[in-house]
């Protein structure tokens, strides 16, 4: 008997599709045997300075905050969180009260939360793509009818379009890709929404990290029902581990919310750090924050740089902790080039999981200059790897075509002439000796400018002239495995040129 149809859920919720998961260090440490603190995850965005406990501007003791919520590991929390919350008003400094701040346990829970109290089954959802993919997720669990736009599509939507919706989500600045959106354009799409009776909602989760937080429109909700505002202390202060935000309403809309919200939805460990994080002097722009913005830009200005030196890799303009990085022309697609850069320890995002973004695309987080070397010596690493198992693939082919004759010059390749002497033979792109690492060929040991050394052909052409080429061409077409005629073809053409 199959109970496939019998399962008691919802039709739209066994149909969902499975939400990004984290974990990410972990599962690619345990598939490829890498230890979890080697790995580096540049797919997070998080703030590059670290976590206030650990940095000298933020002043903050851990272990003190752990006593005092070590207190209250015997009592129920106090659902109305009048702490965390007089902090969240403390944070913001924007004139609000407690009365306009939802405690949530991270962005998610929000959204889910705003969904579930709002939506109605078929109700119209409007999510300007690419984006953050919980909107989508969280307004399907609660039955909507989900509707993607593009992102420049947003501030010119008609009334008739804003009116059909239930809610327009809004990411300022926008995950994945960095836009930062101007106050007084939300300010007017803010009152058209209200209109027209449709809720907007801002995800802020990154506005503290952003080049201009001014943007923010947190301090309008007051007197608006149809506007919600959501905020993260994941990615301020670089605690993914420790789930804690809040969002920002209208004082009727918030106590709604606060009502409808799981009870404790915060336990005392997470409080006594958000009360902490966000009781920091100067709020939003405390010392550890102020500090943090300005690293972000020479960090990002230096990733994009380093990024911008790969050919066809193409960063695009951001204003916030992450670029997005158009690899469409290169010779990987997102989910290879993630797979293979954590074959070396380092994390990118795959930004296939984005709709509508296919393939083409990665995020990568804004980290300290030495963590950025380590990323491009790794993507270099890939590169090769790459071109060596494409030119040994077009060689294997050729010899099984039986076909195996120099191919000559290859005049399109933008490199041509690579070794710098024209009528150069193209038939090995790429050496079926690398590395040789014997100095006799001309090749050498050369300094990266992101630091260690490489070993470079640059100076050996032995492998482009065309009678070597035949030679060893005719060693590679007899029989055997690859590696015991490349031995052979090494001994027998190369050696006698040295």
């Amino acid at each position: 008997m199959s109970y496939k149809k019998q399962i008691p859920l919802k039709d739209h919720v066994v149909e969902l599709a499975c939400p990004a998961h984290g974990g990410l260090i972990r599962e690619m440490a345990g598939r490829y045997g890498i230890p979890e603190s080697e790995m580096l995850d540049m797919s997070a965005s998080l703030n590059p300075l670290g976590s206030p406990f650990d940095h000298p501007s933020g002043g903050l003791d851990l272990d003190d905050v752990m006593e005092r919520a070590a207190q209250r590991f015997g009592q129920y929390p106090d659902n109305r969180y009048l702490e965390y919350r007089s902090a969240a008003v403390n944070f913001l400094g924007n004139g609000l009260s407690v009365d306009n701040i939802v405690p949530g346990n991270g962005s998610c829970e929000i959204i889910r939360l705003v969904a579930e109290a709002v939506l109605e089954h078929d109700d119209i959802v409007l999510i300007p793509h690419p984006t953050f993919g919980e909107y989508e997720q969280q307004s399907k669990v609660a039955g909507a009818d989900v509707r993607y736009i593009k992102q420049e599509e947003v501030m010119g939507l008609s009334d008739d379009v804003l009116e059909s919706a239930k809610i327009l989500f809004v990411c300022n600045p926008n995950n994945p890709t960095g836009e930062l959106r101007k106050r007084e354009d939300l300010l007017d799409l803010a009152e058209r929404c209200a209109l027209n009776h449709t809720l907007l909602f801002v995800d802020e989760a990154f506005i503290e990290l952003a080049d201009d937080p001014s943007q923010s429109i947190a301090d309008t909700i007051d007197n608006n029902d149809h506007l919600f505002i959501l905020r993260s202390l994941t990615k301020d202060f670089a605690i993914p581990g420790v789930r804690i935000g809040f969002g920002i309403a209208s004082k009727r809309m918030a106590e709604a919310l606060n009502t409808a919200r799981l009870s404790w939805n915060l336990g005392s460990i997470p409080e006594e750090i958000g009360v902490a994080l966000m009781n920091m002097e100067g709020g939003c722009d405390s010392p550890y924050l102020v500090q943090s913005r300005e690293a972000i830009k020479k960090d990002r200005d230096y990733l994009i740089e380093r990024i911008s030196r790969i050919r066809k890799f193409v960063p695009i303009d951001t204003k916030i902790n992450y670029i997005l990085v158009d690899i469409s022309d290169s010779a990987f697609d997102s989910t290879e080039l993630t797979e293979r850069l954590a074959s070396h320890g380092v994390l990118i995002r795959d930004c296939s999981s984005f709709p509508f973004m296919g393939k083409d695309y990665v995020r990568i987080a804004v980290r300290p200059k030495e963590e950025t070397d380590r990323l491009s010596r790794a993507i270099g690493k890939v590169v090769v790897e790459k071109a060596r198992e494409n030119a040994r693939s077009d060689l294997i082919d050729m010899l099984e075509s039986g076909n195996a004759k120099p191919q000559g010059p290859n005049t399109d390749c933008p490199y041509y002439p690579c070794h710098h002497f024209p009528g150069q033979d193209c038939t090995f792109c790429f050496c079926p000796f690398y590395k040789c690492e014997d100095e006799r060929t001309g090749g050498k040991w050369v300094d990266r400018s992101s630091g260690g050394k490489v070993w470079s052909c640059e100076d050996c052409v032995l492998v482009h002239q065309k009678d070597v080429v035949e030679k060893i061409l005719h060693e590679l077409s007899g029989e055997g495995s690859m590696e015991s005629k490349l031995k052979k073809a090494w001994n027998k053409v190369m050696e006698p040129l040295l």
